[in-house]
């Protein structure tokens, strides 16, 4: 059977481990940490950049960082993972959803402005698949009506928009690690801090509200609690497992677009043939192949299409049902506008097999596969 995902692994990593346990130091900012900070810094143009025990703890330090209260509302789609809107209706917000873009499965940024209200306080654009949102015209829209940007961007490290890189847009981004991302840690995030006047509370906030990072650049002599907080600093040993793939991290994503390109190009015929819809990579976009998905005409095909490649020897899925639709999602939210195509184009999306040393001869197997789905139909 072809894994849907298998965890990225260099072969350093365990090396990394063994040296962060001599170094004595397993618990978070050590040697390890710090490297991957500094990466993400270099790399993107952030501000700071800090690792996290997960995206779902950047989300939530973001959300801290800018004031979210009960009362405020967050817009975002409602095509995305739970913890995208689980940071804020932790703080008491409402949550605010709009539709989606059929094309990039992303926010559609002409509905934005819209939902916005007096309680509105910011917009959480999502860059799906690793696609990015319209940035420009979301980054206007928060300017007008003073509102932070929170860039969900956990599928989306090494994008780029108008070659700058995703989660660098607003006052926040958030990456994530997880094993099924393209750069992982088992678990495991970072949130980039974009605004210098955010750095120090960001700091404060991750080290449970102490001011011990302070203390550890001699700049107190002595930590206390100082701010609200929580345990949002990672292990040692999973920025030592993190570091071992930043080091080649082009070497990853160009692996990963290798892929994602074969399969375009054996898929394509049938997207011609108006079988199946391909992705679509708006102009100034640059993707990370973070994933390949299809779209079939309808569930009750994407179901059959998904036993199809199983017996076939290939493992597919289908991805997140619409947040909107969910028990909590009624009770914490509502829909801004028409679900015009949150709910019609999530039933149709399939997820092929994607993930870094992914073979040939595999993507050869699944694209057979879906050929032979449709040249049977």
């Amino acid at each position: 059977m072809i894994n849907f995902n298998k965890p990225p692994f260099i072969g350093k990593e365990t090396e990394y481990i063994a040296e962060a346990i001599a170094n004595r130091k397993i618990c978070g900012d050590g040697e390890f940490t710090k490297k991957c900070n500094t990466v993400f810094e270099e790399t993107t143009g952030t501000k700071k950049a800090l690792l996290t025990t997960s995206c779902t703890s950047a989300l939530e330090m973001a959300a801290i960082l800018a004031d979210i209260k009960p009362g405020d509302e967050v817009i975002m789609p409602s095509f995305t993972f739970v913890s995208t809107a689980d940071a804020f209706v932790m703080r008491g917000a409402k949550i605010v959803f709009v539709d989606i873009r059929p094309d990039t499965m992303n926010i559609d940024e002409n509905l934005i402005e819209d939902a916005i209200t007096d309680k509105t306080k910011a917009i959480v654009p999502v860059h799906y698949a690793g696609v990015a949102c319209e940035m420009d015209k979301i980054c206007e829209i928060a300017k007008k009506h003073n509102l932070y940007v929170i860039e969900d961007a956990a599928q989306a490290v090494m994008s780029t928009y108008k070659g700058k890189h995703l989660g660098t847009f607003g006052e926040f981004g958030c990456y994530s690690f997880h094993e099924t991302k393209n750069y992982s840690s088992g678990e495991g995030g970072a949130i980039l801090i974009n605004n210098e006047k955010y750095i120090e509370r960001a700091e404060i906030i991750r080290e449970k509200g102490t001011n011990r990072s302070k203390f550890h650049r001699g700049q107190v002599d002595k930590y206390t609690w100082v701010d609200l907080g929580s345990s949002y600093l990672p292990s040692e040993l999973n920025a030592a497992y993190l570091f071992a793939q930043l080091e080649v991290k082009e070497k990853i994503n160009d692996n990963r677009l290798a892929s994602w390109n074969l399969y375009y190009e054996l898929l394509n015929p049938l997207a011609d043939k108006g079988m199946i819809e391909l992705p679509f990579i708006p102009e100034g976009c640059e993707h990370n192949a973070h994933m390949f998905y299809i779209k079939a005409k309808d569930i009750e095909e994407r179901t059959k299409l998904i036993k199809h490649l199983k017996e076939n020897g290939a493992s597919a899925v289908f991805h997140y049902i619409p947040l909107h639709s969910s028990p909590a999602g009624l009770e914490f939210g509502r829909f801004h506008g028409e679900d015009k195509f949150t709910t019609k184009e999530s039933d149709k999306l399939l997820r092929l097999p994607m993930y870094y040393n992914l073979t040939k001869e595999d993507i050869n197997i699944v694209a057979k596969a879906v050929h032979s789905f449709y040249e049977n139909k």
